[in-house]
């Protein structure tokens, strides 16, 4: 009795037993029972029995789909039951044959050992294998002696990419002939893409890793040859030039970066790329999407430092151009002769007419920051620039009745406040961030042109309201809420913008608000209130099966990565059955993967809770490294004893709604969203809406009417995208 029950006590726990198949190319699978207390070279040794395979020292484990990841100690606990791994050489004795392959004199063997060695160098176990033989360093060799050919020669570059990538070896350990070499490599005018595009990603890495390596870098790399590469059609080298020129202003000091800007304007940067990026044939990638994001985050935060300066009452030049745009609206006889009082009680009474609140002292109305100096940069350049408009704007305000006149001075500083609030202009740009506007693009000095049509804009809704002086916060919500519309419509042009925010005027804003009012008193009823209660779990369970159908479709995730954002994608989705969730990495191309093609699974059984921001286990490991808007789109599944977790960051909100809904649906709990709030009420309101219509005296057929036909031709339907161009 008391031997069996020593044997049942040292029989492992259910919870450390997972049940896997073993492949071996030649050999019948093995299914097994694997124990994860038992050491991984003992259960090597029971499989390599099994096959009667000689010294289990020279095999390892690895999983047989997607990511081929040896398994170790320190990740075996990531296997899962149904996973399939494969018995194949130990990463040391990998790691020797290729070592030994790529040295050696057969061109064929060379080409085949650096091919397999950049497939394998994303293992991290095989990758510290290699580089302890000094593997890093033969790579350099062959990269700075450039025998061999383009093929060879690309396979060699991914191959040290992947290597370095883990963070085993520093950067700064390169040699400057080889960042000669890669920088020659970027520079070619003829040069195999492939090889151009790897040698552009490692530079990007540089520049990233210290400031030491950007400015060899920024000596060897010709700008011009950079520019030229978005001239291309290849997207990849388009996204790989961008990615290190945003690499090149992101990690180079103030100085550095205007040196960099001025030289991108001399040479039509924006231009080139309003040309051959946004007006392409191909929509812009994600990746491009970010780039063209932090560029346009870059470039407008050089308007910070006038965001956030004060009026300086003594600075001459400041007082000048104060002057400048009272002397530019009135035409203002010389003031030499006048006394000192006569003059201050002149120009007291045109700082008024102009709008300004202290007439006596203008420069205290720019004292608040922000907008500081760029409100009086904005009223300078439209003075400047639009003399006729501005002249009209003063000119027809100071002649109303002072209740009803528009203040130029008093709007101007409001709308640069609003234009910095909407552009977010200050803030700095997020690692996710894609939300660029193409008409950055199409014009050099984006504010100050906004500005010019917003200005009026304001004038024109100000005559359409009737405003007087106390509805000067009314007008400026109506403006505002005119440009965000406007510009979430991403217009590619200066005059599109302009075209479309006149037409979106005050009675179109009315109309929006009056449906939005008589929406809500309807749905305010009592009777409309039970309606709703009665209506809504029918309603949420269409939503719950909406989210649910989402993940059974999937989505691509990107991975964060400190020292670059390419080459870092997964996909996530929901078998069919609602039972297990299906991952792995994929390419750049991959739409919808099969779920055989995602080779790692979680039972959704197994999954304990959802967590999200700052509770993530990964934003906790970058704890105080993570912008707002990257926690807001951070989630996590924990699993299993709650040790493990899954980490995701969405693309976007909507994305990460969908997601946080359908795993809370998953585990029985309710779902929380903005995304699910706002679709429950439109439902609501679209069945509110049929339960009340009048149908009294209305005959409702009992089928529905039958389709028409097609039309013998489309002729009549209006093409959007080339009015857009």
């Amino acid at each position: 009795m008391k031997g069996c029950r020593d044997s049942f006590l040292n029989m492992p726990q259910q919870k450390d037993i997972v049940k896997i198949a073993i492949q071996m190319p030649g050999a019948y699978p093995q299914l097994i029972q694997l124990d994860q207390k038992k050491p991984l070279t003992a259960v090597i040794k029971e499989v390599c029995d099994k096959w009667n395979l000689p010294g289990p020292d020279n095999y390892a484990l690895q999983y047989a789909d997607g990511v081929q990841t040896y398994i170790t100690e320190s990740n075996r606990l990531d296997i899962k039951n149904g996973s399939i791994l494969r018995l194949t050489k130990a990463p040391g004795r990998c790691a020797e044959d290729l070592y030994k392959g790529i040295q050696s004199s057969d061109s064929g063997v060379r080409c085949d050992s650096l091919k397999l060695l950049a497939d394998v160098s994303t293992d991290i176990t095989f990758a510290q294998e290699f580089i302890s033989r000094d593997g890093h360093s033969l790579l350099v060799k062959i990269v700075e002696d450039a025998h061999e050919a383009p093929l060879i020669m690309t396979h060699t570059l991914t191959a040290f990419m992947e290597l370095m990538d883990h963070g085993i070896v520093s950067w700064e350990n390169l040699s400057s002939v080889f960042i000669k070499k890669i920088a020659s490599f970027g520079n070619a005018k003829v040069l195999d893409t492939s090889i151009q595009q790897v040698s552009l990603a490692i530079l990007e890495s540089m520049v990233l890793s210290s400031s030491s390596l950007f400015n060899e870098v920024k000596h060897e790399i010709t700008l011009e040859r950079l520019v030229s590469h978005l001239q291309v059609t290849n997207q990849q080298l388009q996204t790989k030039a961008m990615a290190l020129l945003m690499a090149m202003l992101l990690a180079g000091g103030e100085a550095d970066r205007q040196e960099l800007f001025e030289f991108l304007e001399k040479r039509n940067l924006r231009q080139y790329i309003h040309k051959n990026i946004i007006h392409s044939s191909s929509s812009v990638g994600d990746e491009m999407a970010h780039y063209l994001y932090v560029l346009q985050t870059v470039r407008l935060n050089h308007l910070e430092a006038r965001m956030r300066t004060p009026l300086d009452s003594y600075n001459q030049e400041q007082r000048d151009m104060l002057h400048g745009l009272r002397q530019a609206a009135f035409e203002t006889e010389s003031e030499s002769g006048l006394s000192n009082e006569r003059r201050r009680s002149l120009c007291a009474k045109e700082f008024k007419k102009l709008g300004f609140s202290n007439n006596s002292n203008p420069g205290l109305d720019l004292s608040r920051c922000p907008p500081g100096l760029l409100a009086l940069d904005t009223m300078a350049y439209f003075a400047s620039r639009y003399p006729d408009a501005y002249s009209r704007f003063v000119l027809e305000n100071s002649s109303r009745e002072d209740k009803h006149e528009c203040p130029f001075a008093r709007s101007s500083i409001q709308l640069t406040l609003i234009l910095c609030e909407i552009l977010r202009i200050g803030e700095p740009p997020s690692e996710t961030g894609s939300d660029y506007h193409p008409i950055f693009f199409a014009q050099d000095r984006l504010l100050e042109e906004l500005f010019c049509i917003c200005i009026q804009l304001l004038n024109k809704t100000w005559k359409e309201m009737r405003a007087t002086q106390e509805d000067f916060d009314k007008v400026m919500q109506v403006v505002r809420e005119q440009i965000t519309r406007t510009l979430s419509s991403k217009p590619t042009s200066l005059e599109l913008f302009k075209n479309k925010v006149n037409v979106l005027n005050y009675s179109e804003i009315l109309k929006l608000r009056q449906t939005e009012r008589l929406h809500q008193e309807e749905t305010l009823a009592p009777p409309v209130l039970e309606l709703k209660e009665r209506l809504k779990p029918e309603l949420l369970e269409l939503i719950r099966q909406q989210r649910l159908n989402r993940l059974c479709h999937g989505t691509l995730f990107r991975k964060i990565s400190s020292r670059r954002r390419q080459d870092k994608l997964w996909y996530c989705r929901l078998s069919p059955n609602h039972k297990v969730l299906h991952y792995g990495d994929v390419e750049e191309e991959t739409e919808m993967p099969s779920i055989e093609a995602l080779q790692e699974k979680i039972p959704v059984a197994d999954i304990k809770s959802v967590v999200t921001g700052k509770d993530c286990p990964h934003m906790k490991e970058n704890k105080g490294k993570q912008t707002k808007e990257v926690l807001d789109l951070a989630f996590s599944i924990t699993y299993d004893v709650e040790e493990y977790s899954l980490n995701f960051i969405a693309s976007s909100r909507t994305d990460f709604c969908l997601w946080t809904d359908g795993l809370n649906v998953l585990l029985g709990k309710e779902m929380s969203s903005e995304s699910m709030r706002s679709e429950l009420e439109i439902l609501l309101s679209m069945e509110i809406k049929l339960r009340l219509l009048d149908l009294e005296n209305v005959p409702i057929p009992d089928t529905a009417p039958p389709i028409p036909k097609p039309p013998s031709n489309f002729n009549f339907c209006y093409d959007f995208s080339q009015a857009e161009q």
